[in-house]
């Protein structure tokens, strides 16, 4: 499954509504990573900014920030969401399995973002 986000329609939003745009697309059930939308938004090298945006996301009931994860299927944002485990319930909630703050099968569930460039 992949998300096509036309670039004429955002041009004029900032970074950070950018990357909420892509991470509203999220399917219930799956992730992506901060990478995955910093390519997605021609922006490969800004993964970190990525980060920055879903840490700031928090008081936006409509960004599932928890389906946002590294690389390696690691909840490394888990820090800045309200509780110790909160964004792995969320996870589970959506019947994505955790250990270790790692998400099981990651590949089975992750999603690839993609943008239309034409």
């Amino acid at each position: 499954m992949s998300f096509l986000l036309d670039l004429e329609t955002m041009s004029n939003d900032n970074f950070f509504e950018r990357v909420y745009a892509i991470a509203r697309q999220i399917p219930y059930g799956k992730v992506t990573s901060y990478g995955a939308i910093a390519k997605a938004l021609g922006t490969a090298r800004s993964a970190r900014m990525v980060g920055w945006a879903m840490n700031a996301s928090h008081n936006l009931e409509d960004v599932p920030a928890h389906r946002v994860v590294n690389r390696k299927g690691l909840l490394t944002g888990k820090l800045h969401f309200d509780g110790t485990n909160l964004m792995q319930q969320l996870l589970e909630n959506e019947g994505i399995v955790v250990v270790d703050n790692q998400i099981v099968d990651f590949e089975k569930h992750f999603w690839q973002p993609m943008v239309r460039l034409e």
